[in-house]
């Protein structure tokens, strides 16, 4: 702004534009200010940029705050601008959000007025902490965010920046600049940009590659890329999914193929479809049309998602991934010459170690440990260095039994679980689609692994055994009884809320499961004093 008591002089801009960026660590939020920055310097315009850091990886992001005075300094003599350190709500003229949830948090806060405030952000997800914790799904509603910018922005500039990026070879920040430039809301040209970038030095081919795609979409040149193709060993799958199931289903369903291939092979993906083929048939037959095939969509969604379930070969897998590790070099910031070491610390228990053996001798194992009474000599603390060649070797051979999980006790306890789930949606459909559709959102509480697991799982079952079947509740209140005992199970972890939902369906509640008392040896008194 101008100095107090001051008046622009005449042909000059009445104040700066403000710009706010929210990005997430990692992608080179600083970076882009940076290039603002340089671009207006070089233009001559005053310009001014703060932050503030999130307080914690995924928990906030770390804000940018320029302001720009679109008018070069020898315009303005011995004059000079007041520019502001802190953004204010109502006087964002530009907001720029790395990731949606990102967005609706400028909304919130007021950052986005009608009446001034261009929003450009990208439309992909980066799960937060707070929406991970839940036992069910924590998910912020992405659709509402989306009808919110385009009702509360002037101008709305969403695509997937992401995608972008990653197809560019580029970090976000490279999409995010061009997208804003493409916008056209800066005082500055392409070439202005474009020079900002070169000056940065390294990288700079790849960063300009990804600032032409978001200018290209933000323009109007482009559209945004669509979602790509499937290749390799999953596009027969897909295929037949195109072929054989309403389009309503087919984004879900390639999800699942791709993931499930990826998981164990192209068989293992060829048993989820033959699977979901006859859901489809009932879902189809009682009317699914009208809810864009709701039974399915939900019931491929948890079934990959109960299919892929996490065992020891799976972690070591992903933990080996060179996805995996380039991803932390980006997250930590380190250079091409720089070295990073990775440690991982595991804790495999006697559940973990049977879970890979035949069915009979995991029943051995298990009940050599229930007979010691506790598992401690399985269950110990290691540290793997996945950087270096031994740790990563181990782990390489444990990934490399996924040939042989069909033939692991946990492969066979899984399996005879989600047969028992998926006869119960067939048996429900057939005269109850609204049951059948509570009973296969019950593959809600199958998640996690360990102690969440075994809860969840426990919960599942008491549903199945209970007012699932037909047999005991009535066709028309099963729906509502399933829904409301498996909201009860999420949201108490510890199962009591479940067996009062239950208790009110008519169904004699658990008694409380007994929690044992430990007594520990009182350490001496100079060992408690040196502590």
């Amino acid at each position: 702004m101008n100095p107090v008591g001051t008046v622009p002089a005449a042909g000059l801009p009445e104040r700066p534009l403000t710009i706010l960026v929210a990005a997430l660590g990692g992608e080179g939020g600083g970076v882009l200010a940076d290039w603002i920055v340089r671009a207006a310097t070089a233009r001559g315009f005053p310009v001014q940029a703060t932050s503030i850091p999130g307080v914690a990886q995924r928990t906030g992001a770390t804000t940018y705050y320029v302001e720009i005075y679109p008018a070069s300094l020898a315009s303005l003599g011995d004059r000079r601008p007041v520019l502001a350190l802190t953004p204010s709500p109502g006087n964002i003229d530009v907001m720029l959000a790395s990731e949606l949830v990102e967005a609706g948090r400028a909304m919130q806060a007021g950052y986005v007025a009608p009446d001034r405030t261009t929003l450009v952000a990208s439309t992909h997800r980066v799960y937060a902490t707070a929406e991970k914790i839940p036992m069910g799904d924590g998910r912020a509603d992405a659709a509402r965010i989306l009808a919110a910018a385009r009702t509360l922005a002037k101008r709305a500039v969403l695509f997937d920046m992401a995608s972008l990026a990653r197809a560019e070879g580029t970090v976000i920040n490279a999409v995010m600049f061009g997208a804003l430039a493409g916008a056209g809301v800066l005082p500055l040209s392409r070439a202005d940009c474009e020079q900002a970038i070169r000056a940065g030095g390294r990288g700079a081919e790849a960063s300009l590659a990804g600032f032409a795609a978001g200018f290209a979409v933000a323009s109007g040149e482009a559209t945004p890329p669509a979602r790509a193709e499937p290749a390799g060993p999953a596009a027969p799958r897909v295929e037949r999914v195109r072929r054989e199931f309403p389009p309503e289903t087919h984004a879900t369903l390639e999800h699942g193929v791709a993931r499930l291939t990826d998981y164990l092979d192209a068989a293992y993906a060829e048993l989820y479809l033959d699977r979901m083929a006859g859901i489809a048939r009932l879902d189809a037959a009682a009317g699914g049309a009208a809810d864009g095939h709701r039974l399915t969509r939900e019931t491929a969604r948890f079934l990959a998602l109960w299919m892929s379930y996490e065992d020891v070969i799976r972690v070591a897998d992903l933990k080996t991934r060179r996805a995996r590790f380039a991803r932390i070099r980006e997250e930590v910031g380190a250079k091409p010459d720089e070295p990073v070491r990775v440690v991982e610390y595991l804790k495999p228990g006697v559940e973990e170690v049977a879970a890979l053996l035949p069915p009979a001798l995991a029943r051995r194992l298990e009940a050599w440990a229930a007979r010691r009474g506790d598992a401690k000599p399985l269950n110990r603390g290691l540290y793997v260095c996945t950087t270096g060649i031994g740790g990563f070797l181990q782990l390489r051979l444990l990934a490399a039994l996924a040939p042989l999980r069909r033939r692991t006790s946990r492969y066979a306890e899984e399996q005879a679980l989600i047969e028992r789930w998926l006869a119960a949606i067939r048996e429900a459909a057939a005269s109850d689609r609204a049951a059948a559709l509570e009973i296969a959102l019950c593959g809600r509480l199958i998640k996690g692994y360990g102690d969440t697991n075994r809860r969840g799982k426990a919960s599942f079952v008491r549903i199945m055994d209970t007012i699932a079947t037909s047999a005991h509740e009535s066709a028309a209140g099963r729906a509502a009884a399933v829904r409301k005992a498996r909201e009860a199970a999420l949201a108490d972890p510890d199962g009591r809320a479940l067996e009062a939902a239950l208790a009110s369906a008519g169904v004699a509640p658990l008694a409380p499961r007994p929690q044992p008392v430990r007594f520990f040896r009182r350490a001496p008194r100079r060992e408690r004093e040196a502590a």
